[in-house]
């Protein structure tokens, strides 16, 4: 069995595998649970987590809420983020830095994001920073260890 890919997931990407019910997300979903990925998380990016779900728009119980973090956080690897943090290519948004400080401190293989402000910085990091469609097609139409 090979060794599951560590990857950062941006909230965005994570919010859309627990909340939304389609074929994407469901793969994600699965890749996780079947552990052929295994998310990185620090306490910048659970709390990011916690506030949007918590977001009026998406109608969501506490109970809807801790039944999806109940659905990722224990399929997830906690990475505490030192201090100071290390170094990470300068990026437009410095709300995305935490994510870059994740990848880098947890050594991840991957930084999956929709966000175009992170996708213009591949090349520059020691992982790779791709697409959720990308990811996808890495991971294949059935993910499983």
């Amino acid at each position: 069995m090979s060794r599951p890919l560590r990857v950062v997931l941006d909230t965005n990407v994570v919010l859309s595998a627990l909340v939304f019910r389609n074929a994407s997300a469901s793969h994600l979903r699965r890749a996780w649970q079947n552990g052929a990925v295994q998310p990185l998380v620090s306490a910048d990016s659970v709390q990011e987590l916690l506030r949007v779900l918590a977001y009026p728009k998406f109608r969501l119980s506490a109970d809807d809420q801790r039944e999806l973090l109940a659905d990722y956080l224990p399929h997830t690897t906690s990475v505490r983020i030192p201090s100071p943090p290390p170094a990470v290519p300068e990026c437009r948004d410095p709300f995305d830095r935490p994510f870059l400080e994740l990848a880098t401190a947890g050594r991840a293989h991957l930084l999956v994001t929709g966000d175009r402000d992170l996708q213009t910085l591949a090349g520059q990091t020691a992982f790779q920073i791709i697409t959720p469609a990308d990811f996808l097609l890495r991971l294949g139409s059935n993910p499983h260890p």
